[in-house]
């Protein structure tokens, strides 16, 4: 791992531990809230351990917030211009799964993430990660398959998929190259 790697995930860990803070939630509370281990979640918060998309999606739903707001938060700087160059990117030590936030932290409800999903991946992201929000799935290169609950999507290139209902989901390329797909991500407020 290099070092703009090694700062993000730092960056990451002081956000779910401020995230945490915030609600007034100690390690136990964060840790049944996400199904996740209370020694997990404090070697990420120190930074002594890279959190998976998996680890990170379970996270981020306790929080009632998506992965992207969570790294947003963590990495970004207010503007309405974000630059190529200045792009959060992050990747699944377990997967090399690569995520780009390509929109600009700003006051519009809206995230649009680049997912670079490598051959042979089986991404599993629980319904939590999905709540407070409207989604769209476009794939701009390769195929793939989203599991949305019991529906199986096969999508190639070209194609846009609008989410359903918060459901449990699986994000697989079973082919042998990348696929590339943007997530459009319509935030909701809390009711």
């Amino acid at each position: 791992m290099n070092t703009i790697e090694d700062n993000l995930n730092q960056r990451i860990g002081a956000r779910i531990r401020l995230e945490r803070e915030s609600r007034g939630w100690s390690l136990s509370d964060l840790a049944e809230r996400a199904g996740v281990s209370r020694g997990m979640i404090h070697k990420i918060e120190r930074g002594e351990s890279s959190p998976t998309a998996a680890l990170l999606a379970r996270l981020s739903g306790a929080f009632g917030i998506s992965m992207s707001t969570l790294i947003a938060r963590a990495e970004m700087q207010e503007g309405k211009l974000l630059r190529f160059a200045d792009q959060p990117v992050w990747h699944d030590p377990q997967t090399q799964y690569l995520r780009r936030h390509v929109s600009p932290r700003s006051d519009l409800p809206i995230d649009l993430v680049q997912i670079e999903l490598p051959a042979g991946s089986d991404i599993p992201m629980p319904a939590s990660a999905y709540a407070l929000a409207r989604q769209l799935i476009w794939l701009t290169q390769g195929e793939l398959v989203f599991v949305e609950g019991d529906t199986r999507h096969e999508m190639r290139a070209g194609d846009c998929l609008e989410l359903g209902p918060p459901n449990d989901c699986r994000f697989i390329n079973e082919t042998k190259e990348v696929c590339t797909y943007l997530v459009v991500r319509l935030n909701t407020p809390p009711s």
